[in-house]
């Protein structure tokens, strides 16, 4: 007897089992009855059971193959799937994935690389939504999302891009008003501006280079669900905020915004592409996935 598992005699068995009858198994697998026939009499004398019961009016499983009919099914879907990923890994990513991504990192980063990309796989369409809310990709029917996060959902499948630093900032001009605090516990007197969809909670922690924490819940008179529009308060020097690192630097590179407290760090989250499962993942996602980790992995916002 050979060594090699009879793969063709349980996937004959598994859709003789799905489908209730020989004929219908070999109308779907595409090939003749007595294939099946013997395909399934083989396994039988391999494995040395019954599989099935059989009358001229009626096909039932034996107590052994209800047994083994699950694992065998189990085992013909994770050889189609493995055939289908091959073919379409022989192919151009082709058809639409619906990608969602936080609005400002969007606008800023995301939209910018969209020529290219769809000039690289002219048969992928995207359909790109943004915004800064967390949308439930399986609920909602998204194929993949680029998440900021400090750790991503652990149910959904992620792959690391970058690190993304926060920063707590402010204007030349309320610094001059107001002075610089010289610890997190100063910020308990000042005007504070908040994010809505912080990935934690709303409280800012900061630790310093030796170690010590501290936690601090801003207070101030807004509150905002996007970043960008912390900005034109920030440029008017009438308050501090945290700003991501993608949206601080360019600020803090034109001297617009100082950043605040440089001897302590705010906690520091990663840009992630998420996934709803690895088990099936099309050609087209995996595209993706390689894309962005291409042209954001090293991204050009970095602040010093």
């Amino acid at each position: 007897m050979s060594k090699l598992p009879d793969f063709e005699g349980l996937a004959m068995f598994a859709k003789v089992a799905e489908e209730g009858s020989f004929a219908a198994a070999a109308r779907v697998t595409g090939v003749s009855v007595p294939t099946v026939s013997r395909a399934v009499a083989r396994l039988e004398e391999r494995l040395g059971g019954r599989l099935f019961n059989r009358t001229s009016r009626q096909l039932a499983l034996t107590e052994f193959g209800a047994s083994i009919a699950a694992r065998a099914g189990d085992i013909y879907r994770q050889a189609e799937e493995v055939e289908s990923e091959a073919q379409e890994m022989s192919v151009q990513p082709r058809g639409q994935v619906r990608l969602a991504v936080p609005m400002s990192f969007g606008l800023r980063w995301v939209a910018p690389l969209m020529p290219q990309l769809l000039r690289q796989y002219p048969e992928l369409s995207v359909d790109l939504h943004l915004s800064d809310a967390s949308v439930d990709l399986i609920a909602e029917g998204f194929d993949a999302a680029l998440r900021i996060a400090v750790l991503p959902d652990s149910s959904l499948v992620a792959r690391r891009i970058c690190s993304v630093a926060q920063y707590l900032v402010a204007s030349p001009g309320y610094l001059a008003e107001h002075g610089y605090p010289g610890h997190p516990r100063d910020l308990g007197g000042r005007r504070c501006l908040s994010y809505a969809y912080r990935a934690r909670s709303q409280v800012w922690r900061f630790t310093h280079a030796n170690g010590a924490e501290e936690d601090v819940v801003p207070n101030g008179p807004l509150r905002v669900t996007n970043s960008d529009a912390l900005l034109p308060a920030l440029l008017d020097g009438q308050a501090i905020a945290e700003l991501p690192e993608f949206i601080a630097s360019e600020y803090l590179a034109d001297g617009r915004l100082v950043e605040l407290l440089p001897e302590w760090r705010m906690v520091r989250g990663g840009l992630y592409f998420v996934t709803p499962s690895a088990r099936t993942r099309p050609v087209k996602i995996k595209a993706l996935s390689d894309f962005f980790a291409k042209h954001l992995a090293e991204p050009s916002w970095r602040w010093p």
